[in-house]
């Protein structure tokens, strides 16, 4: 098995942003793997939290010119970063889940206007969590099994941002992650909507939401708790 050296990043606050990005996801799926793209002085951390079925990458520059490609274990990568030192282990490699296999193109993507606000997308997201608990609570005692409540997900985190295409689901991720600009800094943080073929790519600051449009998709029961 190859050994990677460890991983030095230009500035000890890279590492403690994937530190975080790292604890969402495994939060979500303990098993979590993620796949790791090193090359030009850059790290690309690419995830697939279970709750959105999407996939979320995010980026960090680092000191040395590592290049690899390779999956390995979210929760063990996290283990291993050394927040202080700004450095990381990388572990060994693991198999990889189907979708680590199909990752959106690096180029070719052209703007998508109509995007709202990151204060929008904040303020419909919460909408749908209210509308997700509402009509969950009114379904009768009969009625509320995880079919019921999954048909209600469904319907909702599918729903479109007008006139994008962009599933509420991904707005959703990215404020899961920690991705969508919070309220303070929206103004200088923004957040763009790109696509390539049948990939949409939701970019902010701090990281990326990227998903295939053409191919169905399958929610979780209920939406996860939002987070800023």
């Amino acid at each position: 098995m190859t050994v990677l050296a460890p991983l030095h990043f230009d500035d000890a606050r890279e590492a403690a942003a994937l530190a975080a990005f790292l604890t969402r996801l495994v939060h979500y799926d303990r098993a979590a793997a993620v796949r790791l793209q090193a090359g030009g002085g850059a790290l690309a951390v690419f995830g697939r939290p279970p709750s959105f079925e999407v996939l979320a990458i995010r980026t960090a520059r680092l000191v040395d010119a590592a290049d690899f490609d390779v999956t390995v274990s979210a929760g063990e990568l996290l283990d291993g970063i050394e927040e202080s030192a700004g450095k990381a282990v990388v572990p060994g490699a693991v198999t990889g889940p189907p979708w680590a296999g199909v990752l959106p193109p690096r180029s070719g993507w052209r703007p998508v206007e109509g995007l709202p606000t990151a204060a929008e997308m904040r303020g419909a997201v919460a909408a749908a969590v209210a509308e997700f608990r509402r009509r969950d609570g009114e379904l009768p005692e009969e009625r509320r099994t995880r079919t019921e409540r999954d048909l209600i997900g469904r319907e909702i985190w599918s729903r479109t941002l007008a006139p994008t295409g962009l599933p509420l689901r991904a707005v959703h991720a990215a404020q899961s992650l920690g991705f969508l600009p919070p309220a303070g800094v929206a103004a200088s943080a923004p957040v763009a909507l790109f696509a390539s073929g049948p990939w949409l790519r939701l970019r902010t600051p701090y990281g990326s939401i990227a998903l295939r449009t053409a191919a169905p998709t399958t929610l979780s029961v209920a939406p996860a708790t939002p987070r800023t």
